[in-house]
């Protein structure tokens, strides 16, 4: 289990974002293809009791096409500045079965979307773009994922952000201001 540290930078531009990124001199890191399927019971257990959402995400590296699965439990412990998150993750081969034995045991899809995600990385901090399909999330923004809040203050300085479009929100909650309903 680790904690992780992030917030979105939404209204952004995403080739000036890369362009800005490799300006700075961070590395790609990642350029993949994801489907991720969000799990719950009916009674919707893990949103409301555990703050948080069971997923199977599949990743495609798009530079080498190799594929791998991750089921992950991701709980909210903090909203502040940064959003802390806790992740329990493993690592599986057979997607199909899993989401057999969840279903077996009444836990059921929520949701499913796709998404282009492209990270880098620079100082320990995690520069991620994220592009989801438009009936997950219709705009693309930034993920910074960072170790404290120095490294956040930055990040954005770095990138010469807007902080007016940082945010801790989760995507759920941004799903349900764009009218998408919550996950």
């Amino acid at each position: 289990m680790h904690n992780e540290l992030e917030v979105k930078v939404l209204n952004i531009d995403k080739q000036d974002i890369m362009d800005k990124l490799e300006k700075i001199g961070a590395k790609q890191v990642k350029h993949e293809f994801q489907e991720n399927t969000v799990f719950d019971t009916k009674d919707r257990y893990i949103k409301n009791s555990l703050n948080g959402y069971l997923r199977i995400r599949e990743k495609t590296n798009l530079n080498t096409n190799e594929t791998e699965c991750i089921l992950t439990l991701k709980r909210n412990v903090s909203n502040d500045e940064l959003r802390v998150n806790t992740e329990l993750e493993t690592k599986f081969d057979d997607k199909e079965s899993l989401k057999e034995i969840l279903n077996l045991i009444n836990v059921n899809q929520v949701h499913c979307g796709t998404k282009e995600r492209i990270s880098y990385e620079k100082d320990g901090i995690l520069f991620e773009i994220d592009t989801w399909d438009k009936e997950t999330y219709p705009e693309t923004y930034l993920e910074l994922e960072v170790k404290d809040k120095k490294d956040l203050n930055r990040a954005i300085e770095m990138l010469d952000l807007n902080e007016e479009d940082v945010t801790s929100k989760s995507f759920d909650e941004l799903r349900r201001e764009r009218g998408l309903g919550g996950l």
